[in-house]
């Protein structure tokens, strides 16, 4: 081959692989996508090279409503904000105030695990990467609606029972994180908010980014909940602030690519340092890394590694290094992906609790990376329409396996009265003579009138819409003299655990 052929293959495959993607072709990739999974409002950040590719917002704040979504719409970008207390956490670490590997037990003196040996080698570092023994999700029903301070609900969690051996598997633990914010405010006297909008959020810019849902004002989206037939419906916003740290900030598409280009620029904002590259090290690193089950690879052949860093889910795909993670609020879902080789960052965040993003997010990156074999946006909607009917074919059994006509084993007013939990606290059950009604202590929005369902257990309807469930149960067990002795729970979802709750009446 001659020394010109050779340079012009060389340009060929050089401009071939920077070539940008057409953007219309994106921005009409996305609005179909829209349509296709029904989303009511959703806003798209693209950076690639450092430059914002794509800012813009698709649909409507809320159903019904002519307001559209635009690049500055605010959303809860709700788990997404792990990566910025890992983030946090490494200025401090780079600041010498703490260390990685500090006992959390230092700075909260009052934190506990059940396990003894587990409490005390509880590390900063192994709250950040969900190896302390808890089950994914384990625990979230101390925090969820609830009026605890964020150290209330961590002073709970020595009830809650490991999964699997300290340091030995993965469990998505936002309780973890939740002791991460605290530990932020131990040692510097700030809270986890005040703390990045000092280092990060006003240095780069994000000045629509905010903590809590009280400050909500202007041009912000409203969540909403799927519905079996007919469009989704819009829920109010859920007060997160005392899990924050684990998934309360709310951000814009604009802001948030900012912060991506924050990362894919190795910590720099306008050539000045926000952070030391060197934290990169730590946090996209896999610090808890996970086996690939054959699920896995069989809707992934091509990735040979998962693993968490400390705020961010870590894995390859197509030869590429893939930094990412997914958020879920009340009526809301996100997704940010950064594919640093390429200088690529996506976000997409959402006002439903449908999966597009996911599988939105890997639709673009083909396109960026010029592969369009693979359609992820139909198998993201098969995944969705199997994901509902297995819920619906877990509600379906217990509506089966009712059993009519049946009576409970005891009176109304035997049931009334003040129940308590090793893990949650109180709970209070009334009867005026013709209604019951179940309240959750320091969660008045869990409050539900109870109807007999069969034997011995009660439907409960909600007072006000829940996002994560909908359908459940509570049962009244009796002691062995026939008087009512606690109440165990069967509420369907995947998410908040009441079963972990086992009350017993006072």
């Amino acid at each position: 081959m001659s020394r010109i052929l050779t340079l012009t293959v060389l340009l060929f495959s050089f401009l071939t692989l920077t070539a940008q993607p057409d953007p219309n072709k994106i921005d009409q990739l996305i609005a179909e996508a829209q349509q296709a999974y029904g989303v009511p409002g959703m806003a798209v950040g693209i950076t690639y090279q450092g430059k914002t590719f794509l800012a813009k917002g698709y649909g409507v704040k809320e159903v019904g409503k002519p307001g559209p979504v635009d690049e500055n719409t605010l959303f809860a970008i709700a788990s997404n904000t792990k990566a910025f207390i890992g983030t946090m956490i490494g200025m401090l670490v780079e600041e010498g105030k703490l260390n990685w590997n500090d006992p959390v037990h230092r700075y909260l003196p009052y934190f506990e695990l059940k396990d003894p040996a587990a409490n005390e080698l509880l590390t900063i570092r192994d709250l950040l990467c969900h190896r302390a023994g808890l089950g994914t999700f384990s625990g979230d029903v101390l925090w969820y609606k609830s009026e605890r301070s964020a150290e209330e609900v961590l002073k709970q969690v020595k009830a809650l029972e490991p999964a699997y051996p300290f340091r030995d598997g993965y469990g998505y633990s936002n309780l973890m994180f939740i002791a991460a914010g605290e530990v932020i405010k131990a040692v510097t006297g700030k809270t986890w908010h005040e703390l990045a909008q000092e280092k990060i959020w006003t240095p780069i810019g994000m000045d629509r980014t905010i903590w809590s849902v009280d400050m909500l004002a202007d041009n912000f989206a409203m969540p909403h909940k799927p519905q079996p037939d007919g469009p989704d419906q819009s829920i109010p916003w859920v007060n997160w602030d005392n899990m924050g740290a684990a998934g309360g900030i709310i951000s814009s598409a604009k802001d948030m690519i900012r912060w991506m280009q924050l990362h894919l620029q190795g910590g720099k904002w306008e050539d000045q340092p926000v952070y030391p590259v060197s934290i990169q090290a730590q946090t996209m690193q896999p610090n808890n890394s996970f086996r690939l089950s054959a699920n896995a690879l069989k809707a992934m052949p091509e990735r040979t590694y998962s693993g968490y860093g400390l705020g961010w889910g870590l894995m390859d795909y197509a030869g590429h290094w893939v930094v990412s993670h997914g958020g879920g609020y009340d009526g809301m879902y996100s997704k940010v992906m950064m594919v640093p080789d390429m200088q690529l960052g996506i976000v997409i965040l959402t006002n439903t609790m449908k999966g597009i993003s996911n599988p939105l997010s890997y639709e673009l990156l083909d396109l960026f990376r010029g592969s369009t074999g693979r359609d992820w946006i139909q198998e993201g909607l098969e995944g969705e329409t199997a994901n509902r009917k297995r819920l619906a074919d877990r509600l379906a059994e217990r509506t089966e396996h009712r059993v009519l006509g049946t009576k409970p084993d005891f009176n109304p007013e035997d049931a009334a009265g003040h129940y308590e939990d090793e893990l949650y606290g109180s709970l209070e059950v009334t009867w005026d003579g013709k209604t019951m009604e179940l309240h959750f202590g320091q969660a008045p929005h869990l409050d539900a009138t109870l109807t007999h369902w069969h034997f011995n257990t009660y439907q409960i309807t909600w007072h006000e819409p829940q996002a994560w469930f909908s359908f459940g149960t509570v049962q009244f067990t009796l002691d062995n003299q026939g008087k009512v002795h606690g109440m165990e729970f069967d509420i369907p979802n995947d998410d908040i655990f009441f079963e972990e709750i086992h009350a017993e009446k006072e």
